[in-house]
């Protein structure tokens, strides 16, 4: 038979007595002051790796399907004129826009 003692709870036993317990708790809360904002120097990433390099200040993810002919296409052309996909992309829609402003 599996001996069962082992899976038993252990109990921690009796509390200490207020007299020894913490009184933080009836304490007030106070927030540490705030240090005075001190010139800080422009932060550089830990070294300069490829993305930093890349940075262009874009946020928003823009995703679309194209076909695979599309594709080696505009990255052809991109890399080509060397250019970030998503500046490429800037440039087809300012022509477009110039194309057809009405």
């Amino acid at each position: 038979m599996a001996d069962l003692s082992k899976l038993a709870k252990r109990r921690l036993g009796a509390p200490p007595p207020l007299e020894q317990a913490s009184d933080n708790l009836a304490a007030p809360e106070v927030a540490p002051a705030a240090p005075a904002p001190a010139e800080q120097p422009e932060k550089r990433p830990a070294r300069d790796d490829a993305r930093s390099l890349r940075k262009t200040g874009r946020t928003v993810q823009f995703a679309t399907r194209v076909s695979e002919q599309f594709d080696a296409r505009f990255r052809k052309v991109a890399k080509r004129d060397d250019l970030l996909l998503t500046q490429l992309l800037e440039k087809a829609l300012d022509a477009y826009e110039r194309e057809n402003s009405r």
